[in-house]
């Protein structure tokens, strides 16, 4: 029988050190075929995605001839084609619950920043419509709320108008909203 007040016999440094790297070498060794599997998934992913992004930029190219917007379109598309491959790879590698912290966080971050820049997306679209609008071209003459001249540019996000010797410059939102096109002036004006 043992003497219950004996010290338990203390683990020499050796010890710790050799089961330390070996549980460090047999946690790589389990993880491996999950990291691989992960890399190969990141392999796949990049060629993917780059194949989508060149077919978004030919679609949009057709539709528009301003570079800006073939370049917004891959980056937006891009941007959450990553983010899902990421998320992905993270619960290949064995790692679900800080993909779907990084996902729900994502989502709150998402939702606050589309709120903060509701304004700008706004204008961003209804700049796309303007391009795409047959009877709205620079060279038009328009009234735009108490703006009264001639489209010189239409941009993302805003467009210039000439008012006289003045560039007048409106949110495309608030040109989008009501704008009117005035006739050729005639010959007797």
């Amino acid at each position: 029988m043992s003497d219950p007040f004996d010290a338990p016999s203390m683990p020499t440094v050796s010890t710790v050190v050799n089961d330390t790297v070996q549980g460090f070498v047999d946690g790589i060794v389990s993880a491996l075929p999950k990291i691989l599997t992960g890399v190969v998934f990141l392999v796949i992913a990049y060629a993917v995605i780059r194949t989508v992004l060149w077919g978004v930029g030919v679609v949009v190219s057709r539709t528009t001839d301003q570079e800006i917007y073939v370049q917004f379109a891959r980056t937006l598309i891009g941007v959450f084609l990553w983010f899902g491959a990421i998320l992905a790879f993270l619960t290949l590698v064995g790692l679900p619950s800080i993909a779907a912290a990084l996902g729900t966080a994502s989502g709150f971050l998402a939702l606050g920043v589309s709120y903060a820049l509701s304004g700008m997306l706004a204008d961003a679209v209804a700049g796309i419509y303007l391009l795409r609008d047959p009877d709205f071209n620079p060279g038009d003459r328009v009234v735009a709320g108490d703006t009264d001249g001639t489209v010189a540019e239409i941009e993302l996000r805003k467009t210039r108008f000439d008012v006289g010797d003045d560039v007048v410059v409106r949110a495309n939102a608030d040109v989008e909203k009501k704008w009117t096109k005035k006739g050729e002036p005639s010959a007797s004006e």
